[in-house]
Parts: structure tokens; sequence; C-alpha cells
């Protein structure tokens, strides 16, 4: 087993630098960071928000503010990565997932990882399709069932799955929640004594 492996975490502009660009710099110092810096912004008159100065200017400035952020400091020093693109379009952003997609699969090769093997991703998939069909049993019983009101227990035995009564108890939320699906759910002193139905 490789205990190892690129954590990818982020988010655009500078709408989380406050804790985001904080956890960077002073957290563990396990990464590189990665700007993506667009040349062209949006032509659109919002985007002017004082007399010559654009929102894309104010990022290009929060940009390269991050950047002198991360590295200022010798002792808290970040490495960075720039990716300048001339401007966002659909091949632009293919290139790029193209790039990282193939970035992850040559680090992989470097560490002796299948990147391309992924039993968890499985396995998770798997349970996801165990939950569909968990959901389908509860709306059928609860169809089946429409002049009475049931708890999640009782519903969770009654289709045989009473080892996953906090997957059905998280289903009949969900359900009674979604209109389409025509569940109600009847509230009690305590959620968990919540009873659901079909109407």
């Amino acid at each position: 087993m490789v205990n190892q492996g690129i954590t990818v975490f982020g988010n655009n502009g500078s709408t989380f630098q406050h804790y985001y660009i904080q956890s960077l710099k002073y957290g563990l110092n396990d990464f590189y960071a990665i700007f993506i810096e667009v040349l062209k912004d949006e032509q659109v008159e919002s985007m002017i928000v004082e007399p010559v100065i654009t929102a894309g200017d104010f990022l290009n400035g929060f940009y390269l503010g991050t950047r002198q952020a991360l590295t200022e400091n010798y002792r808290n020093y970040r490495e960075s990565i720039s990716i300048t693109i001339k401007e966002i379009s659909s091949k632009m952003i293919g290139t790029l997932i193209v790039l990282f997609e193939r970035a992850v699969g040559f680090y992989a090769s470097l560490v002796n990882i299948n990147a391309y093997d992924q039993p968890d991703v499985e396995a998770g998939n798997k349970a996801a399709s165990k939950v569909i069909e968990i959901q389908k049993l509860i709306l059928c019983f609860l169809k089946e069932n429409s002049k009475q009101s049931f708890s999640f227990t009782e519903i969770a035995n009654a289709i045989k799955h009473g080892q996953e009564f906090e997957w059905v108890f998280i289903i009949c939320n969900h359900l009674s929640e979604n209109s389409d699906h025509e569940i109600r759910k009847l509230f009690y002193d305590s959620p968990l004594e919540s009873k659901y139905s079909s109407f």
C-alpha cells in the first residue's frame, strides 16, 4: 500500500481567501498551489467597478497579491505554479482537464500507483446503487400501504433492510422533502419518532 497521493481542493477568485489562503500559508507544507490566470475578461458593462478599473482588473490584482502572499516569508514559503490562458472557452477548459488528468496519471506511475484502478470509487458506486434499490423498496412499500404511516425502523424491517436503518431514515427524509415522490412526513416530539406515509 502506498500512503501518499495528491489531494486536490480549491476555489475560484478570492471567494474563499479568508480561510483557504491562511490554511495554505500556515498549515502543512505538503502541496504546491496552481494559479490559473485568464488574460481576457468577460466584456460586459457590469464589469466596470470604478473609472478605468474592471472586476477583471481586481481579480488580476488578487491573483498577483495572493501569489506573493504565499511566497513572501521564507519560513512559510509555499511553492506555486501559474498557468496563463488567453480566455475561457470550451476548448481551453477541455485542455486544462486533459492536462490535469495526465499529470495525475504521470504522478501515480512515479509512486507505483495504478491511477485507473479505483476500488474505493467502485465500492461507493455499488453502495449508491444499493441506496437507489432501497429507495425503490421504500416507495413501493409506502404506496402499497398508503392509508398507514410507519416509522423508519418499521419501514426498514418491512422491506427486510433492518441493518441499513440509518440509510432508510436518510432516504425517507429525502423523499418527504421532494413532493414528486408523494411521501409525507408526520412530525412527532423527536425526528427519530417521525412517521412516513404515501399521499
